[in-house]
């Protein structure tokens, strides 16, 4: 008697968004001070058809909610794994900017990881 296949959670994923008729989700990758630029490659993603998942808390500006320097570290850890649970709901990557920093860098190998497609928009910056 055999046993059918078990599904890995990429393919479960996979199956689940096509189910909902989910067919194209990007994550944007880059350094905050790109913010801006993130929401200008957000709109042109969202016109072609695409459900942009981005960063969203700018840590960079003030804010009460990460004021205090301890509870700003802590949530600078809980955002970075939120980020990398974007990186994988994903179908594609679009890293921003012309400067890749440390977090970046670890998203982009995260995504390579993964086998996502990584498209920049400085590609002279890709490492």
């Amino acid at each position: 008697m055999s046993y059918p296949q078990l599904l890995t959670p990429e393919e479960k994923l996979a199956q689940g968004k096509a189910g909902l008729g989910i067919r194209d989700v990007v994550v944007l990758c880059g350094s905050m001070r790109f913010a801006a630029d993130m929401a200008e490659v957000a709109i042109e993603q969202s016109v072609i058809g695409a459900l942009v998942l981005k960063p969203d808390c700018n840590m960079k500006e003030p804010h009460p909610l990460w004021a205090d320097p301890v509870e700003a570290e802590a949530l600078k850890a809980r955002l970075d794994d939120q980020h990398k649970q974007k990186i994988r709901l994903a179908d594609r990557v679009i890293v921003v900017g012309d400067y890749i920093g440390t977090s970046t860098r670890s998203e982009i190998a995260y995504a390579r990881e993964l086998g996502k497609p990584i498209r920049y928009t400085h590609p002279e910056v890709a490492p």
